[in-house]
């Protein structure tokens, strides 16, 4: 499919949020997803997962949620030319992107989701259910989004995502009442955040709600960052199952949504 791709700049209360979007040259509107970028901020791993998502007739948005800092780019590569994982980071620099990815708040993201779907309102973007796809830190912050704004988003997917379950009053498993339509996870087997603790508290709110589909992949000797295709670690077959279960939740959710939600 042919496409259109450009980066962007996206006014917001905070400041100009960079960002990078990606849409068929075919004429729209097109259903909108937002692609929540990892701790490691925005990249051309990212923009081409931004294509991947166009190609199947969606207008795909990548925000820089760093911007209130600059344009931050933390891309380490090995010498086969892979990026490598977190864990090899010297400790200095693991801190640095800690930080940077937990200051993230809801309030922010709040922000950053209202000044997109107001830049969308510009391009040939549907005004109907938009959706998520998020990595690693991007995994949460589609939980955040998903919360702040469920008239709107009703497709969630997050792949390997981190701190989906903590003690905090807010956190992403605490507050699953507010968010509708469906969500999808991916999982690895050998990545902290996916111990089967996590993953038995966060699906236990999501089995109370009869009126939200939840589904989830625990795949089976995959590493945090497997879903990402420059990785050290990525795992092809664990990634194509994602794609499809999250392709498949788009097609319901945003290209054929219940009547009920259809121009929301």
């Amino acid at each position: 499919m042919e496409l259109n791709a450009q980066t962007v700049d996206i006014p917001t209360a905070d400041g100009t949020m960079d960002a990078y979007a990606a849409w068929p040259a075919a004429k729209g509107p097109f259903p909108l997803v937002i692609m929540f970028m990892d701790i490691w901020g925005l990249r051309e791993e990212l923009f081409g997962l931004a294509r991947k998502v166009a190609a199947e007739g969606y207008y795909c948005v990548v925000p820089n949620l760093y911007y209130r800092r600059g344009k931050l780019r933390f891309e380490r590569r090995n010498a086969d030319g892979r990026m490598v994982s977190f864990d090899t980071l010297p400790q200095d620099l693991q801190q640095e992107m800690l930080v940077l990815g937990r200051g993230l708040t809801r309030q922010m993201i709040e922000t950053d989701v209202t000044a997109i779907f107001d830049y969308a309102r510009t391009q040939p973007v549907s005004s109907g259910p938009a959706g998520t796809v998020g990595f690693c830190l991007g995994g949460r912050i589609g939980f955040f989004a998903a919360q702040s704004f469920p008239d709107r988003i009703r497709a969630t997917s997050s792949l390997h995502g981190t701190l989906l379950v903590t003690d905090a009053p807010d956190s992403p498993h605490r507050l699953i009442d507010r968010m509708k339509g469906e969500v999808y996870c991916g999982h690895g087997e050998h990545d902290r955040f996916s111990e089967p603790q996590i993953l038995a508290a966060l699906a236990a709110p999501f089995a109370r709600r009869s009126d939200l589909t939840y589904r989830s992949s625990f795949h089976a000797g995959a590493h945090h960052g497997y879903s990402l295709p420059d990785r050290d670690v990525h795992d092809a077959a664990a990634t194509q199952i994602d794609w499809r279960e999250t392709f498949a939740m788009f097609a319901r959710q945003l290209k054929s949504p219940p009547a009920s939600l259809a121009g929301v």
